[in-house]
């Protein structure tokens, strides 16, 4: 069976997206969950996670988009506030960021992350894809290969081979986009003696008339192991229509998921104790490779 690695993003984002995951992963239905520890909601909502970290792989969602920084930083959040995706790609593909400030705010967001929970991240990505973009991947892999000697974090490539991104059918545009954006992170990844997934999918067109459970039917095609589909399962609930214009389609996600059959079997999840080590992704992935 390929190792598919199914991720539910944004946890912490608001309570209800908290609880939507944590009872996917209680049922068995998730391998993974990415936390935005940016959310005011972060502190409370992390101690419920180390009930599954038995059988859930949980990382860092780094964020750069949403809401307040944890820190200063007067080039991408002058006025308190990130300054959004839009803003964000060109600045980071023109390189006008600031590194120092970027590596600032990654090692900040990772201390957050392990003070709420006692460990280090099993994997790490970004909100909004953001981990990948020029500048942002330098910090971000200059931090992780210096904090993390032992047993370092998986860390995701949202890239993946345009054949199967044209033949698996996702929605094509955002996943080319994606695609072009991240062109050449999963080798400077590698390069650093870092460890990714080979695959990616599970982009969404989030409209309503678009029936969940044939994207997801579609993000589960023409996978390589270890491959990671990305979903965003959640409660509705007025925090959420606040702060995300994906609001309905989350409570679809989360039903489909939920009440899919077979999805347990076809998913791998993690198998160790509450409070061990960190994943060993090296072995994970020979294993996988077997």
């Amino acid at each position: 069976m390929a190792m598919i690695i199914l991720c539910a993003d944004d946890y912490a984002l608001t309570e209800g997206v908290s609880r939507a995951i944590g009872e996917l992963a209680a049922a068995r239905r998730l391998s993974a969950t990415s936390v935005i520890v940016t959310s005011s909601h972060w502190p409370a909502s992390a101690q419920r996670l180390l009930v599954h970290r038995g059988r859930l792989s949980i990382g860092l969602h780094l964020d750069l988009t949403l809401g307040p920084p944890l820190g200063r930083m007067p080039r991408l959040a002058p006025r308190g506030r990130f300054v959004g995706l839009k803003a964000l790609i060109p600045m980071a593909c023109l390189r006008l960021l600031d590194g120092q400030e970027l590596t600032a705010e990654i090692s900040r967001q990772l201390d957050a992350f392990e003070a709420g929970l006692g460990f280090p991240p099993d994997h790490i990505d970004g909100h909004q894809h953001v981990h990948a973009l020029p500048q942002v991947r330098q910090a971000l892999i200059d931090v992780v290969a210096q904090r993390y000697t032992q047993r370092p974090p998986l860390i995701r490539d949202p890239a993946d081979d345009y054949e199967r991104i044209k033949e698996r059918g996702e929605p094509l545009a955002k996943a080319l986009l994606v695609h072009a954006l991240a062109r050449g992170f999963g080798d400077g990844v590698r390069a650093r003696g870092l460890l990714t997934n080979i695959g990616f999918s599970g982009f969404s067109s989030f409209r309503l008339s678009v029936p969940y459970a044939d994207e997801l039917e579609k993000a589960f095609a023409l996978t390589r192991p270890p491959h990671i589909v990305m979903c965003h399962p959640g409660h509705v609930d007025a925090d959420l229509r606040a702060r995300d214009p994906v609001v309905e389609r989350r409570r679809m996600e989360y039903d489909v998921l939920m009440r899919d059959p077979d999805l347990p079997q076809r998913i791998w999840r993690p198998s160790r104790p509450a409070d061990g080590a960190a994943l060993d992704w090296s072995a994970l992935k020979e294993t996988a490779a077997a």
